[in-house]
């Protein structure tokens, strides 16, 4: 008797659950594939696109969040891209429907130490910017200050800028654990900082700019204007074949300004 597959969890489910072409503008769309192509994405399937592309988590991150093991995301990953792709090249309807999955509940969460950080439904949880005159200051290693955002759901309760005190470039993803901080929202920042922040178990959120504040209340409403692969600009100047290995005795890397 075939084993029961196990049921994944899912954070939430999709705001739009219906997606098609415009076909009044490309008719022959229906003559080709007619009126009822359509591809079916499985919530769990969306889940995995929604973290691993859009929240940039890691297919490890992935799979502790939804309670499954790597190789069940990888191939619910892939399965998920390639009917994305149907869509977009065939012009066909595409619907999020059905699978095997339950809701994630903040008990599950707790268990995993994790917190569902989206739309800020964790019930608390302290929110940290990188933080200069007002404004998301853009160099992750560089920065002085921290503007740190206690929250309780959904709505900040206490405010408070944090001096870093000299802290260096990996110093500062343990700073933030020590003040209990679980998400950063940030400009630029670099390899080294994003697997510290991550050992750390703090939520990154770089290529954020503007006023400190109103970000948090767009990170807390769900509507955050972040890109999951910024990188300093210190960093794309080097270019390809740049080795910190080959400086020798006295160089300091931490010099290129946002590891």
């Amino acid at each position: 008797m075939p084993r029961p597959q196990k049921a994944k969890q899912v954070c939430r489910l999709p705001v739009c659950a219906s997606f098609g072409p415009k076909r009044k503008e490309h008719p022959e769309a229906d003559s080709r594939n007619g009126e009822n192509h359509k591809v079916i994405l499985l919530v769990e399937e969306y889940e995995t696109i929604r973290l691993m592309d859009y929240l940039g988590m890691s297919q490890a991150e992935c799979a502790s969040r939804m309670g499954v093991a790597r190789a069940t995301v990888q191939a619910l990953y892939a399965d998920g891209r390639k009917k994305i792709a149907r869509c977009l090249a065939e012009g066909a309807d595409l619907e999020i429907q059905g699978g095997n999955y339950q809701l994630c509940s903040r008990r599950f969460c707790r268990q995993k130490k994790m917190a569902c950080y989206e739309r800020g439904e964790e019930n608390q949880m302290k929110i940290a910017v990188t933080y200069e005159n007002g404004q998301v200051f853009q160099h992750f290693g560089h920065t002085e200050q921290f503007k740190i955002y206690e929250v309780e759901n959904g709505q900040i309760l206490k405010e408070e800028v944090a001096d870093t005190n000299g802290s260096g470039h990996g110093a500062l993803a343990g700073f933030l654990q020590e003040l209990g901080v679980s998400v950063l929202i940030c400009g630029g920042i670099g390899g080294g900082a994003r697997n510290a922040l991550s050992e750390a178990g703090i939520r990154l959120y770089p290529g954020a700019s503007g006023d400190a504040d109103q970000q948090v209340k767009a990170f807390l409403a769900g509507s955050l204007d972040y890109n999951p692969d910024t990188v300093c600009s210190h960093h794309e100047h080097h270019g390809e074949g740049h080795d910190c290995g080959n400086h020798g005795e006295g160089h300091d890397c931490g010099s290129h300004g946002c590891h």
